[in-house]
């Protein structure tokens, strides 16, 4: 019997996205139905859609929720897209807003779109195996299956797993809304359900009352269960590291691919490398920098913030900038990220170039036609950055934290073996000893060097790998082998 997951999450990309969890949200499902899993995913309808998947949107039924005490209309939509089926929960007030999330009614908002998903599933007779739930906008729904739901007879047998994205966002609010938004008593209020302090946190609730919890890589989920990563969750998920589990996200392999990307000029493959060095010319060329092949170009795609390790940079680009290299920096975020780089763009107009703009086009040249990328993040749940930059040889510089650890290894000088560098003391001086350590490698070992990025490229970090560990997870759940 074919195996029925229903995916639920706030956001999913090429609908509309903000960052990891929008393109784990278009990949994985994708990948799922390749694999021979029967699943359909439900988003909230946000207005931002592009006009061209409005124009395919059809109707299918209408229903009221009651959002405790208010009697909510809701919509359903559907759209087939890569043989799979999105529905997507339609009220206006509710999601026809400029952006996705960052309002006053955020918990009302999800506790609507939460209570519509489970209601939603006995309407369509869609009624899934597996629930696969993600962050907190979604994290309540084995509360209310165990809690409000548990009457329905077919709903008893569904298996929940919830996915942490980001730890940070948790939908901690006060007691009130468990009648004011959700409709149910004070049975999930406890030390081992939404309790928390003297508030309700919905992520905890999640945690507690799915099946199963993953996040987006194994090092994270040990991180995770310490006070320094755990954001005030580290003893929640310690409780309940028996079912916690890190699987690492993938990327798209059609659409992050140097033999077919029809964002680069010259394509490329691991056989035939001469495409990349013509890539980093044009690139040079289109930012602005001296074209010289010979010098190495380090970029870094990113939001520009603390998180990311703009700091470290900043501290330490006067000394950077006595190196034969250049630096590239594509991205938006704090004012102090964007003023400092603007700086550096007038001080160092020779060798360093900072594009404070968001431009996708541009970030998938730079991984093709840059020799390296830096990605100090402070934590980094599992990161995209890497594996694009990986897939086009572009050899990583991350501090060893999350996915970063879990994806780039780093080189080692004896055995030649690796796919980038990395550091583990997260000080600016150390990380600067290690685009040393790149550096010379890049000048005094060119063979080494071209190895190395052979070796970046054959990795497999595809979502095929990932999802076969998903759907064992499922099976595990629901008592297939």
């Amino acid at each position: 019997m074919t195996m029925k997951v229903l995916f639920a999450a706030a956001e999913c990309a090429p609908f509309f996205k903000t960052g990891g969890l929008g393109d784990v949200a278009g990949a994985l499902p994708k990948e799922l139905i390749q694999q021979g899993v029967d699943v359909k995913v439900v988003l909230p309808f946000h207005t931002t859609m592009p006009q061209e998947y409005k124009n395919k949107l059809e109707d299918v039924l209408s229903f009221e929720v009651k959002v405790g005490w208010r009697n909510q209309f809701c919509g359903l939509k559907r759209l087939v897209k890569d043989r799979v089926t999105y529905y997507f929960i339609d009220n206006l007030s509710y999601f026809d807003r400029p952006n996705l999330y960052g309002y006053d009614d955020d918990g009302e908002r999800f506790a609507f779109f939460s209570q519509a998903v489970c209601e939603m599933m006995e309407k369509i007779d869609f009624i899934p195996d597996v629930l696969h739930l993600n962050d907190w906008h979604t994290a309540i729904i084995p509360v209310l299956l165990k809690d409000k739901y548990q009457w329905i007879k077919e709903y008893q047998k569904i298996k929940t797993v919830l996915t942490i994205h980001n730890l940070q966002f948790q939908g901690i609010y006060s007691q009130a809304v468990l009648s004011d938004w959700y409709g149910i008593g004070y049975n999930t209020y406890h030390e081992n359900g939404l309790k928390y302090y003297e508030d309700v946190n919905v992520l905890k609730g999640g945690i507690f009352f799915a099946d199963q919890v993953t996040t987006v890589s194994p090092t994270y989920a040990k991180e995770i269960q310490t006070p320094y990563f755990g954001e005030n969750l580290d003893g929640v998920l310690r409780q309940n590291k028996y079912k916690l589990s890190g699987i690492l996200n993938g990327i798209d392999y059609d659409e992050f691919n140097p033999e077919t990307d029809k964002k680069i000029q010259h394509h490329f493959t691991v056989k035939e490398l001469s495409g990349k060095s013509k890539d980093k010319t044009l690139l040079q060329e289109k930012v602005g920098l001296p074209i010289d092949s010979t010098v190495p170009l380090m970029a870094m795609v990113s939001r520009l913030t603390a998180q990311k390790g703009c700091h470290l940079l900043c501290e330490q680009m006067d000394e950077l900038m006595k190196r034969d290299i250049q630096v590239l920096i594509l991205g938006t975020g704090e004012t102090e990220y964007e003023n400092s780089f603007r700086y550096f763009n007038w001080r160092y107009p020779e060798k360093f170039k900072a594009i404070i703009d968001f431009d996708t086009n541009l970030a998938q040249q730079i991984y093709a036609g840059s020799d390296l990328f830096i990605m100090p993040s402070a934590f980094e749940p599992c990161g995209l950055s890497q594996l694009y930059s990986l897939r086009y040889g572009t050899l990583p510089i991350v501090h060893e934290t999350g996915g970063l650890k879990d994806t780039v290894i780093p080189y080692n000088t004896i055995t030649g073996e690796g796919t980038g560098f990395s550091f583990y003391d997260y000080r600016s001086h150390v990380m600067m000893e290690t685009i040393d350590q790149a550096i010379t490698v890049y000048y005094d070992r060119p063979k080494q060097w071209k190895a190395l990025i052979k070796q970046a490229m054959i990795q497999d970090n595809s979502w095929k790998k990932s999802t076969e560990v998903y759907i064992k997870h499922y099976k595990s759940l629901i008592g297939h082998e």
